[in-house]
């Protein structure tokens, strides 16, 4: 089968919804993640079954990876990007590789936030362009996936590298930077499609004279390295001429003293011209930011109905578990927002109101007493639970406090769908407590980590499958999972939306009323977002299923085709215990020692720790941490902490316990601590 390159877009070309192809990351350009297909329905789905199976033969499949990339689809030749930033061109009729690029990046790289990932690639002009963890924008040849041009859009080294999918666009490849745990300055920079030249970029951390800069403060550079990352695709409506993308959290997340006020663009909603940057509106989701609150799923573009009166709309789920619908025009709230006073404090220098969106959160936003009561052993001696728990609880320098959503969410990168026919936005939910503790930010250094504290989530998270009303922002169905919901969904014109699971299975519900329909097990933590066209006329479904290092599930390379008339049967069910090291890596165990070790061996892999000890007396206690895992990590415990450890290092950690107790312990590094690297040393 030749490949046919994909044309130069025209603006209105994938402003509608997908059909016969997937082209698009989010199937338009709207990100809807809707198909316009209704061969497969609520009532025949239960007759999907692969046409064929593949793997990649070992790319992207160590712990440290995320398998996140959505798979394109063009006249019937598929590109899947992995967690190493490798591409593959499949002849979507029969799995055969039609062509494997090969990024190479260098495995030391260090400043790359919650799992090494890729979320996509597109297509436009003759090219497929990813960005890579590298900080590099690549231009690849769709025929033959040599490279076509390399723009250098930032240095890893100074904390910039690149998880979102670009946009192709009018001639333009749109792509932002992630980094903001890394004091990064964000941005979102369109390149020319023809000879990847910078055209525009803009800043969304605002310097002196532009809007929003006075969000800052006026008496140091903290703007220099604010964050506000640009995590996701950005959505464009070709009709307004407007490019809509969400922004991460400001630096240093967690230690807010240094930058008082707002902290514009962080945490935010923003509307600019897709030809030139310029700015046209935003809206701040959480002001001056210290739990990680950031907006850093799609955005994503709809028509509803609101109050009898149809409206351009635009809507973002954020880590906080509510859902902002504004009008994409003005950015103005369509359903109501509302500006409410929290709880403060002014060491942290918070904001006096935070958003409160009218409608239904699809994640608690505070703690039962009972669920405090199951993990109340695990936290610091003297933690109680102040305000219930309740989202948007202060914590100061040198204390601690516990709250809902966790830092992971709420909603995390995962994009949710929209489909017109039922009018429901469908959003995978994240429940955790988290334990926020306080502390101080070192100064700014490029590359290395600042933010400024530690967090670490408390027992088991579940996870919450919502349907979202549009023009009501209410709750109309929604489903409750042992497990975190951690995928995103893909709705269709059939009545169905698909959803990934993360022990492996890709499941199908009733769009209307949420009945499960169809499981079939990939074999891998199906943590990705399946994408939906047509072969030959006949409807089709394509997973990538490989895992997650920030999930916790067990890793793979497995891209899978569904037919009706698919034949295969489904893989064997993955070990959980196969997400939690390399290949050949055995799962560490706590090795027993006496009660009084003054000394402590401590063992840090993806992503665990091994103790010699798990029990020590009062008094002072050595730490020695061994770097066995091949990215780095630290450890802290009882607020000290080990400097970043590189692969094969050691560092040592002295440690005074005035008190008995129970001092939990953890990587500080994002992600690691929810991916399994904490847990509770006992002092007697």
């Amino acid at each position: 089968m030749t490949i046919t390159p994909a044309p130069a877009f025209a603006p209105l070309e994938l402003a509608s919804p997908a059909g016969a192809d997937w082209a698009a990351n989010g199937g338009d350009y709207g990100q809807t993640r809707y198909s316009s297909l209704k061969e497969v329905t609520k009532r025949n789905v239960r007759h999907l079954r692969p046409a064929w199976h593949i793997r990649f033969g070992g790319s992207g499949v160590g712990s440290k990876y995320k398998g996140e990339g959505t798979p394109l689809v063009y006249q019937g030749v598929m590109y899947t990007v992995t967690g190493a930033d490798d591409v593959f061109a499949i002849d979507a009729k029969t799995g055969a590789k039609k062509w494997t690029y090969r990024a190479h990046l260098n495995q030391q790289i260090k400043t790359v936030c919650c799992g090494w990932t890729n979320r996509g690639v597109a297509l436009g002009d003759g090219k497929v362009y990813l960005g890579q963890l590298n900080g590099k924008l690549v231009a690849l040849d769709q025929q033959t996936g040599r490279i076509v041009w390399s723009t250098q859009v930032a240095r890893y080294q100074q904390g910039y590298t690149i998880t979102n999918a670009p946009l192709y666009y009018n001639g333009l490849v749109y792509t932002g930077v992630s980094g903001g745990e890394f004091g990064i300055r964000g941005r979102l920079t369109a390149f020319s499609a023809k000879t990847g030249k910078e055209v525009w970029r803009f800043y969304t951390i605002p310097g002196p004279g532009q809007i929003g800069h006075s969000t800052w403060p006026a008496n140091n550079n903290a703007w220099k390295h604010g964050g506000a990352p640009v995590w996701q695709t950005p959505a464009v409506d070709p009709k307004l001429g407007l490019l809509y993308f969400s922004t991460g959290n400001a630096a240093p997340d967690l230690f807010a003293a240094q930058r008082a006020g707002d902290n514009l663009f962080s945490a935010s909603i923003i509307a600019i011209d897709a030809k030139t940057g310029k700015y046209r509106w935003h809206f701040q989701e959480v002001h001056h930011d210290i739990w990680d609150y950031d907006a850093t799923s799609p955005v994503l573009l709809f028509d509803v109905s609101v109050k009898g009166r149809m409206r351009q709309a635009l809507a973002e789920t954020g880590k906080t578990g509510w859902v902002y619908i504004l009008d994409r025009k003005t950015g103005k709230p369509l359903i109501g927002i509302d500006e409410r006073p929290v709880p403060q404090a002014p060491s942290q220098k918070t904001a006096a109101t935070q958003p409160f969106p009218r409608g239904d959160a699809t994640v608690p936003q505070s703690v039962p007493a009972a669920a405090f009561r199951q993990f109340a052993q695990q936290l610091p001696k003297g933690t109680k639970l102040v305000d219930d728990g309740r989202i948007f609880t202060p914590f100061n320098p040198g204390a601690s406090i516990l709250a809902t959503p966790s830092s992971l969410g709420g909603t995390n990168w995962w994009p949710m769908s929209f489909n017109p026919n039922t009018g429901n936005l469908y959003v995978c939910g994240f429940n955790q407590p988290q334990l926020f503790a306080g502390g101080k930010s070192a100064a700014y250094e490029a590359g290395q980590s600042y933010e400024g504290s530690t967090f670490a989530p408390q027992g088991a998270p579940t996870g919450t499958f919502t349907a979202i009303r549009a023009a009501t922002n209410r709750i109309a169905w929604q489903q409750h999972f042992s497990d975190s919901c951690y995928s995103g969904s893909t709705s269709t014109a059939g009545n169905i939306v698909f959803v990934g699971r993360n022990k492996g299975q890709l499941q199908a519900y009733n769009a209307t009323n949420g009945k499960l329909a169809w499981s079939f097990q990939t074999g891998a933590g199906a943590n990705n977002t399946a994408s939906v066209f047509s072969l030959d006329g006949k409807e089709v479904v394509a997973f990538y299923a490989a895992g997650s290092a920030l999930g916790g599930s067990p890793h793979g390379d497995d891209v899978w085709l569904f037919g009706l008339d698919g034949k295969l049967g489904p893989a064997a069910a993955p070990s959980s215990g196969s997400a939690q090291a390399h290949t050949g890596e055995q799962k560490p165990t706590k090795a027993k020692a006496p009660a009084g070790a003054s000394t402590v061996n401590v063992g840090a892999t993806e992503f665990h720790f091994t103790l010699s000890a798990t029990t020590v007396h009062k008094g002072t206690v050595t730490f020695k941490v061994t770097n066995k895992g091949g990215i780095t990590h630290n450890l802290r415990i009882n607020n000290q902490q080990t400097p970043n450890i590189d692969p094969g290092s050691t560092a040592t950690l002295k440690v005074t316990f005035a008190k008995a107790g129970n001092y939990p312990y953890l990587c500080t590094i994002p992600g690691h601590a929810e991916a399994g690297m904490k847990g509770v040393l006992k002092v007697t």
